[in-house]
């Protein structure tokens, strides 16, 4: 690694000469596809002759069937067929413009398609309205980056550095992940997997569904090349950003990798990766995405695929998709078979909101409710503040598996690290903590030995659900035929309306003089009966109305009936229960409440113990019941802290109180 730190600081120099024009955020769009276009050319240097030598004989073919020729002639997944090499660019300083379109132009698709999604084309018409394209490209062409002096796992540190640094001004909830969290997460990914670890020339895939610039990808090749030189990890990719999908596909093409499986698109709403299934999965979606704009796919994958979709168990609210990704992954993973008896394993960091958001029944809670129900959730680990460049929010790193073992079946182990970093020097933008190699140690060990502790609990999934139960009263009412009470009955909608009609014309008019007349013939009833007595049965009250109804021959409906006692009542503790019929009692909407009653206790005897001492009238509306699921992470690992007392408080206040005066009495001489 000699050439990796004077590599970058060399590069950065060149970063200054773009101060005025660009502003320290912007010098990535620069300085990346230039870094990108002169490792290109000094791995193409040599046989550059050949290429275009061989581009002669093979002229009349198309481009497709041209390629793998003369990427045979560069033992490259790439090659170029442009006259402009870095060195010539130079000699024409009047045409440079021109010429670097030409150059770019003539690589071979994988290439350039990476040139174009880093919209480079702006930046060299910017550069050189600055007058600063030709000396841009004089320093990189005094840059050194040929394969005898620059390897590729060299150069894949050197592009990765100047990722890290230009990624520091991204916006929250879309940042580059710090090269520690992701090696915790390989590490726990690849924890009990010792085929991969040790078997000789394994090749298993890897896939990371919001890939950014690559960096989980990356890290977890290393890792296990540091463990398994002979096996191989097949990186798979999907990013939505342009500039970040050039930047992902770039760094596997300058490591000498093919990078045909790094795919552009929105992973929600167009997956690249239909019908396949991965050994391994691991991303870092962006926090609170609104997936609104591109609802339609997903919400008709949802109801018209089901199970067979991605998101049969539900969609959260469209202000946060981070469970959608995490479903989109779940559907990544290969099935347990006699072929792969091993099935899958996943990591992905997401924010607390994943953990509770969202009450039984809703998407959120549906979606862990399978995941829970189906064993997946082999454990959560809490992380550190402050961790990530651009923002300090909570994280969780939550690993699932389709295969665990015996010991973790049916459990989920919560392991809170948020006390594991190191103060950092020097913050860099949010980042003000990192996490040393030892304490990813320490979080590691903690996890595989799978024992409570200070910082570990276990739990079975049923631990985390529970039955909404709706717990309803009965409703209560007195009735009394007070003036007061009579003039609210003519405040209802529904006897207000006998005086309406749809019908047009005499028909019309005629409909509502006849409601008129009954409305009068109602009120005229209710007054002949008004008195100060209170009515605390509300059928023994209904049947004294009718029957009065009855004797003037008024007829009223259901509706009408119902404005009147809705005016004539109120709510009366001490007043018997209204029926819906013989049997049952009509509820009181304004008395509803919930109880949340964990799965593994009985509903009824919950209810015997907690509500009905207080309530004795109450029931339960079995028809409401429903199954939730959270995990309340942060209350597993509460620790009371002992209050101070109210008399040292007030020492303490008067302490303060005799400073303050003294200063006072200072100022006042």
């Amino acid at each position: 690694m000699i050439n990796f730190q004077d590599k970058v600081s060399f590069i950065w120099s060149i970063a200054e000469v773009l101060r005025g024009p660009y502003k320290p955020e912007d010098y990535g769009k620069v300085i990346l596809p230039l870094a990108v276009l002169r490792r290109f050319d000094c791995v193409l240097d040599s046989t550059k002759d050949d290429v275009l030598t061989n581009l002669e004989k093979f002229k009349s073919m198309n481009e497709d069937a041209r390629e793998p020729i003369l990427n045979r002639i560069t033992k490259q997944k790439f090659h170029n067929t442009s006259n402009y090499s870095f060195t010539k660019l130079l000699s024409d300083a009047d045409n440079i413009a021109d010429n670097l379109r030409d150059y770019i132009n003539g690589f071979s698709k994988t290439a350039r398609d990476i040139m174009d999604h880093f919209d480079f084309d702006r930046q060299i018409e910017k550069l050189d309205n600055n007058d600063l394209l030709y000396l841009t490209i004089k320093r990189f062409s005094e840059l050194d980056l040929h394969p005898e002096v620059v390897s590729n796992v060299e150069m894949g540190y050197i592009f990765e550095e100047l990722i890290r640094r230009f990624s520091e001004h991204a916006e929250a909830g879309d940042h580059y992940t710090p090269r520690e969290v992701v090696r915790l997460m390989v590490s726990l990914l690849f924890m009990n997997d010792n085929d991969i670890l040790t078997k000789h020339g394994l090749t298993q895939t890897l896939y990371d569904c919001a890939a950014g610039t690559g960096g989980m990808g990356s890290v977890a090749q290393e890792y296990l090349t540091e463990l398994n030189q002979t096996a191989d990890l097949e990186f798979f990719a999907q990013e939505i950003n342009g500039e970040s999908y050039a930047i992902c596909k770039a760094d596997i093409l300058i490591k000498g990798a093919d990078a045909k499986n790094v795919r552009l698109g929105n992973t929600l709403s167009n997956d690249q990766f239909k019908n396949d299934k991965f050994d391994y999965l691991i991303s870092n979606p962006p926090y609170g995405v609104d997936w609104k704009s591109y609802e339609k796919p997903i919400k008709a994958e949802h109801e018209e695929q089901g199970y067979n979709g991605r998101f049969g168990p539900g969609t959260p609210r469209t202000s946060d998709g981070q469970l959608l990704f995490l479903l989109h992954l779940v559907s990544k993973m290969k099935p347990v078979t006699a072929e792969n008896p091993q099935g899958s394993r996943l990591a992905i960091i997401m924010n607390g909101s994943p953990l509770f958001t969202g009450d039984a029944g809703s998407g959120e809670s549906e979606i862990r409710r399978y995941l829970l129900e189906n064993d997946l959730v082999e454990g959560i680990v809490a992380m550190p503040n402050d961790l990530f460049y651009n923002t300090g929010i909570a994280t969780y790193i939550w690993i699932l598996s389709n295969n665990k073992d015996a010991i973790r079946k049916g459990k989920v182990q919560l392991v809170n690290a948020v006390d594991f970093f190191k103060k950092m020097k020097k913050s860099m933008g949010s980042k003000r903590n990192e996490i040393t190699q030892e304490q990813i140690d320490e979080i590691v060990r903690l996890y595989g030995d799978f024992k409570e502790g200070e910082n570990v609990k276990i739990f079975d999934n049923e631990d985390f659900g529970y039955h909404k139960i709706t717990i309803e009263r009965p409703l209560r009412l007195n009735f009394q035929l007070s003036e007061e009470r009579i003039q609210r009955v003519a405040e209802q909608k529904a006897f207000q309306n006998l005086a309406t009609s749809k019908k047009k014309g005499d028909n019309g008019l005629a409909e509502i003089e006849a409601g008129k007349a009954m409305q009068v013939q109602i009120l005229d009833v209710l007054r002949s009966l008004e008195s100060e007595q209170l009515y605390k049965n509300r059928e023994e009250f209904t049947k004294l109305l009718k029957d009065e109804f009855k004797k003037v021959d008024v007829k009223i409906s259901a509706a009408v009936l119902k404005a009147i006692l809705t005016g004539l009542s109120e709510k009366d503790e001490t007043a018997d229960a209204c029926m819906k019929n013989k049997t049952d009692a009509e509820p009181d909407a304004d008395l509803r409440d919930t109880e949340n009653v964990p799965l593994k206790e009985d509903i009824h005897e919950y209810f015997e113990r907690e509500v009905t001492p207080h309530v004795s009238d109450a029931w339960i509306d079995a028809s409401k019941t429903k199954v939730g699921y959270d995990i309340p992470f942060t209350r597993q690992f509460y620790k009371y802290t002992q209050l101070r007392s109210s008399e040292e408080i007030m020492m303490e206040v008067k302490e303060l109180e005799a400073r303050i005066a003294e200063q006072l009495k200072k100022v006042m001489e």
